[in-house]
């Protein structure tokens, strides 16, 4: 009996020594130098250890001052930009929002979910909201009702942004682009361009609420719905500046991603909250897993 109960003391304390290490150990491979970056743990079922990403970020008054940063998260995630071909094993996707034209100015609402790039490009788009519309500024101060729009948002390529409607909360799910959505994938990362990212930490410098969780950010999500990272969106203070955040994993493990853009929805009222609009999505080549 005396040996019995000392065996069963021994693993105790074993299993007490290996969680010990293991939280020692994610405390000493984590992005201390970014802030905003929280990790979570990351596959459990599926023997995936816990990773921490590379994570990219900018923040600037210009598509200029952003662009060596997408362009080094371009190459992270696989250089070459597969647009609508299928088939594809490495490389990246991109979705401007442009319809295909830089000088395309019209303003297009869709419902949700947004499956214009189901099949092309393996993105499944959908909002707790109503929909979503593609517009310049000028399209998005009509859509919500809010002048202030046409002047406050800048586009990283032009000429359109993107948005929810009646939501701040865009998800992205991912499958084999060329399947229709019939057969799910995975991705190596994921990357935003956000315009008019204001508060830092969701909260203005004068805010009183108590509120400082991230105004915008975007939540990674593995294939049994757990969460691996989360990352914050750089605030860039200023009408129309842009933000950039994107992080890479060493395979591919994100199966869908959730966007929060702002405080808010964007509406006719929002005084004193942190509107945001997006740009340009970037994602590794969806694979089957």
């Amino acid at each position: 009996m005396k040996q019995n109960v000392e065996l069963l003391l021994n693993k105790a304390q074993s299993r007490l020594t290996n969680k010990l290490l293991t939280l020692a150990l994610a405390a000493s491979t984590g992005f201390t130098c970014l802030a905003s970056a929280q990790p979570a743990l990351a596959q459990s079922d599926d023997a995936k250890r816990f990773e921490t990403p590379t994570v990219f970020q900018a923040a600037g008054p210009s598509a200029a001052s952003i662009q060596s940063t997408v362009d080094q998260y371009r190459a992270a995630l696989g250089a070459a930009n597969n647009g609508n071909n299928p088939g594809q094993t490495s490389g990246h996707r991109e979705i401007n929002w442009d319809g295909g034209s830089p000088t395309n100015a019209t303003t297009s609402l869709s419902g949700t979910p947004l499956t214009t790039f189901l099949n092309t490009r393996g993105a499944n788009i959908t909002t707790r909201g109503s929909g979503f519309v593609q517009a310049p500024p000028s399209g998005l101060a009509d859509t919500f009702g809010n002048s202030s729009y046409a002047t406050i948002f800048r586009v990283f390529s032009p000429l359109r942004l993107f948005s929810p409607i009646g939501s701040n909360v865009t998800e992205v799910g991912f499958s084999v682009p060329g399947s229709n959505g019939n057969t799910p994938a995975t991705s190596t990362g994921f990357g935003v361009v956000f315009t008019d990212v204001d508060s830092p930490d969701g909260s203005r410098l004068r805010d009183r609420t108590g509120n400082r969780h991230a105004s915008t950010l975007i939540e990674y999500y593995g294939t049994h719905g757990d969460l691996l990272f989360t990352s914050n969106a750089p605030a860039s203070p200023g009408d129309g500046n842009l933000s950039f955040i994107g992080v890479v994993f060493g395979d591919a493990r994100v199966a869908r991603v959730r966007i929060i853009a702002g405080d808010v929805a964007p509406g006719p009222n929002d005084d004193r909250k942190d509107i945001v609009m997006m740009d340009d999505f970037l994602y590794g080549e969806p694979t089957p897993y």
